[in-house]
């Protein structure tokens, strides 16, 4: 019968198939190798640096706000290159997407011959063994049979392979290390767990920071991100169902260096989980830095401090109003801090809203812990609270607080004073107790400062699982790095007058693995010193 075969040319269509199958073949092996991996681990490394040298707006906003306006040409170019949101921008995603491919790509053939090799004989004797950098031969009394038995009970661990050859000869197979690749293999693959971990951290977790003023007041209670002073969340969550718990800071203690550097800030905190709302109880514990308080998922960090300086205004009615409020630290040695209060008129001071309006208090000022005055200028001299003092202007008329529009908490709006709805009154110095009285009768007293808590709050789902995997790295990474792969071979001829000889050849699989001790105290085991025989040992990793 006849067979015919179609030697027809390929369409169009089918050389552009095969063209695409290729490239993308192509391109996949290069993607999967482990240089590219390495490439690529190098490049995330890189895109993390613009990270660590520029403000995040996850982080600090206003921060970002500041650096963009200072800066009208190459600022908003770096925003819209997600410079200032760089751990979710996408070309660090992309980045983090092609390593994750790269490295399971890369270890997954690994890990398929590493199994093969696990069920695989060892490697059959080479045919001169005197080829290799750690050989030996001599002769032992007895049978080939009878050597190759004791030659075994010297192997226990190694796995071996008994194979004969013609004339009589037998040669026996022996490799040890296959330890180093399973660590190495665990090593990268307890990586990719590591960064698979982050990711659903990131994208199911949150962040929150919120300023407690330590004066065992109300504090605060995880209920609701308004509660937080700025929060921010995973792309897979907003925020809603959080774990509810409650916190009052009782107290706060820092301890100085005599240079005025920080050594140790603690605060003694109160907190409520669920069930303890329920009850109505409080438990103590005392926070840290780097001694968070757990709390099932969710983690409170001890971030930071300042001060709240307090202040009560007395209305020309004989009301009064007492607020604390924090300052921000403008100098992280001394803590010479900034910041602005404002109050308003209890009710009945004012017979209108407008003129209750327009009677609202506002100060805006310096506060310093320890004072150094020259002449009427304040400054700080060492960051703990010791002699506080602040230098303050106060103001009287409409501070804003109806109009519904976002203020700082740390100053005033230049608006309302450059439109004269905002009169300036004085400007003073003043220590604790000390008071001044404005034209109308209205008296402002500093009445000292508060010591505030900044707080940390997260929440991440699979923060257990980086710790698990971190583990496994690190102890893959010392697996690969002690244990050795080596191989050991033997091959036993048939003498006379009853002994054999043999030949004996070692090989490690890294190079400079260092091994040559252990060969040579196996070959003294096979070979005791008190065997009479003609041998011959080489040694080429120590010539």
């Amino acid at each position: 019968m006849a067979v015919t075969v179609d030697e027809r040319p390929p369409s169009v269509s089918q050389r552009r198939s095969i063209n695409a199958r290729a490239v993308l073949r192509n391109r996949w092996r290069q993607l999967t190798s482990m240089r590219t991996a390495l490439v690529l681990l190098f490049l995330l490394a890189l895109a993390a640096v613009p990270g660590a040298l520029l403000p995040q707006r996850n982080l600090n906003t206003q921060a970002v706000d500041a650096y963009i306006a200072a800066r009208p040409v190459l600022g908003p170019v770096m925003d819209t290159l997600e410079l200032f949101d760089v751990f979710g921008s996408f070309w660090f995603t992309a980045v983090y997407v092609l390593l994750f491919l790269s490295l399971i790509g890369c270890l997954t053939p690994r890990l398929v011959e590493h199994a093969k090799s696990l069920r695989a004989q060892p490697v059959r004797v080479p045919r001169n063994l005197m080829r290799l950098p750690l050989h030996h031969r001599g002769e032992l009394p007895g049978s080939p049979e009878k050597i190759m038995g004791e030659i075994t009970q010297h192997l226990k661990g190694w796995r071996t392979a008994l194979r004969p050859e013609p004339n009589g000869v037998l040669t026996l197979s022996a490799e040890k290390g296959y330890t180093r690749e399973a660590g190495n293999l665990l090593f990268h693959f307890s990586l990719i767990g590591l960064l698979v971990a982050i990711a659903i951290g990131k994208l199911f977790g949150y962040e929150g920071s919120v300023i407690v003023i330590a004066d065992n007041g109300p504090g605060f209670c995880n209920t609701s991100p308004a509660i937080y002073d700025s929060f921010r969340t995973g792309n897979s969550t907003d925020g809603t169902g959080l774990e509810p718990f409650c916190i009052r800071v009782k107290d706060f203690t820092a301890d100085y260096l005599d240079n005025g550097q920080a050594k140790m800030f603690t605060s003694n905190i109160s907190y409520q989980t669920a069930d303890d709302i329920t009850a109505g109880t409080w438990r103590d514990f005392q926070l840290q830095v780097n001694e968070p308080l757990r709390l099932g998922d969710e983690r409170v960090y001890l971030t930071g401090h300042g001060y709240a300086p307090e202040f009560t205004v007395t209305f020309p009615d004989g009301q009064s109003r007492t607020e604390a409020l924090q300052f921000r630290p403008d100098d992280a040695t001394t803590f010479l801090s900034s910041g602005a209060l404002r109050f308003d008129p209890p009710g009945g001071t004012y017979a209108t809203a407008d003129e209750r309006r327009r009677g609202q208090i506002a100060i805006e000022g310096l506060f310093a812990p320890t004072a150094q005055f020259n002449g009427t200028l304040l400054s700080s001299r060492f960051p703990e609270l010791v002699d506080p003092a602040v230098a303050v202007d106060i103001y009287k008329g409409d501070t804003g607080l109806d109009t519904g529009i976002p203020q700082s908490i740390f100053s005033l709006n230049k608006e309302m004073i450059n439109q004269g709805r905002l009169v300036k009154q004085d400007r003073v110095n003043l220590r604790p107790g000390e008071s001044t009285t404005l034209s109308d009768g209205t008296v402002v007293r500093f009445d000292g400062a508060k010591e505030f808590a900044n707080l940390q709050v997260g929440y991440d789902p699979a923060q257990r699982w980086v710790l698990v995997f971190a583990i496994t790295m690190m102890t893959g990474l010392l697996i690969s790095l002690v244990i050795t792969r080596r191989r050991v071979w033997f091959r036993v001829h048939p003498g006379e007058h009853g002994a054999s000889r043999v030949h004996m050849g070692g090989l490690a699989r890294t190079d400079h693995a260092g091994w040559g001790p252990e060969f040579q105290t196996l070959r003294s085991q096979i070979w005791p010193p008190t065997t009479s025989s003609d041998s011959e040992t080489h040694d080429r990793e120590t010539v």
